[in-house]
């Protein structure tokens, strides 16, 4: 049986290349050595998404997009987190072995607590208890498989180091009955910068969205942020957004002709821009149109999830067994 791979994504907003460079395909690429399991995580999403229909939505266009990149059912286990009553289970039982401590060095929680402290107000104002938890809930996702590798960014090593942190306290206590995984850090696709340098991320509002109109592709590819030089400047390509981004579409030939249009004068930062949304839309012609088709079959994603929930829980349910043996509430 090959190793298992396990990678989940929010339903929080519309996915983006920094997913696909970062997430997607990464994840997908595993399935040449590894047993994929990919999950649509809308428990993590209820963190922050408190609207119904609009979790509903998102949930589907998460789903669409996985299947629309090159994911085969039939080869991976592809699920809706919420179909997998095994989870929460896990979660509170995990919940016990895991400090507070631990759960206030999370990046997400210590972030909201300093931008608290930084306007004046009380340092949990507004944090809930699932925001705080979350690294317990994730913890049990990976851990309800045995899962062997959880492919990240390195924005996202701690979650797996809390995922460690915990399945050790448990096993400390009960010997080895839970699976420590280890991350794989995808070094080339680390940071994949938004449409004004920062980390391409919904929170930053600067994301350039896989299956938008056209015309929304485009108008965001043309707010990329560059600076005032003329198209004659020589510039630096390695402090160009665009050039990063133009990195990841563009053939190894046209990317060494472009870089030496930086460095050498005759970079004209508007005809690079439409070059790379017309390379955005090409790459993903073919993922655009399945996904269009897909969101007009719903019932097929509601299947394909239905699905694989099944085999998720069968997967997952000889672990939970084992934990409630251990812990005595078998």
């Amino acid at each position: 049986m090959k190793p298992i791979s396990l990678t989940g994504i929010k339903p929080t907003g519309k996915p983006h290349i920094g997913n696909y460079l970062g997430m997607y395909r990464p994840a997908l690429d595993l399935m040449k050595t590894y047993q994929g399991i990919y999950f649509v995580a809308d428990y993590h999403a209820l963190t922050i998404m408190h609207d119904p229909e609009t979790l509903r939505e998102l949930v589907y266009e998460v789903a669409a997009g996985w299947l629309a990149l090159g994911l085969d059912p039939d080869e991976a286990i592809f699920f809706r987190q919420s179909d997998v009553p095994e989870i929460p289970e896990l979660t509170w039982v995990l919940s016990c072995f895991t400090s507070k401590g631990l759960l206030n060095r999370a990046h997400a929680y210590k972030a909201a607590v300093d931008e608290n402290l930084s306007l004046g107000r009380d340092p949990d104002e507004g944090v809930n208890a699932g925001l705080f938890n979350y690294p317990v809930l994730m913890a049990a996702d990976i851990l309800l498989y045995g899962s062997d590798v959880v492919p990240v960014g390195l924005d996202q090593k701690q979650h797996i180091e809390i995922t460690r942190d915990i399945a050790e306290a448990f096993n400390r206590t009960y010997g080895p009955v839970l699976k420590v995984p280890e991350g794989i850090i995808q070094e080339n696709v680390m940071k994949v910068p938004g449409i004004d340098g920062q980390k391409m991320s919904k929170s930053y509002n600067n994301t350039i969205p896989i299956f938008a109109p056209e015309k929304e592709v485009r108008k965001q590819v043309m707010r990329i942020v560059t600076d005032s030089k003329r198209p004659e400047d020589p510039k630096d390509p390695h402090d160009s957004t665009l050039f990063t981004l133009l990195s990841f579409f563009a053939s190894p030939e046209r990317l060494e002709e472009i870089r030496q249009l930086y460095v050498h004068g005759g970079a004209a930062y508007g005809d690079l821009k439409k070059e790379l949304a017309n390379l955005i839309l090409a790459h993903f012609a073919d993922a655009r149109q399945s996904f269009a088709d897909l969101m007009n079959n719903r019932g097929y994603i509601d299947d394909v999830l239905a699905q694989g929930a099944q085999k998720a829980r069968r997967m997952g349910q000889p672990y939970l067994a084992a934990v409630r043996k251990a812990t005595g509430i078998d």
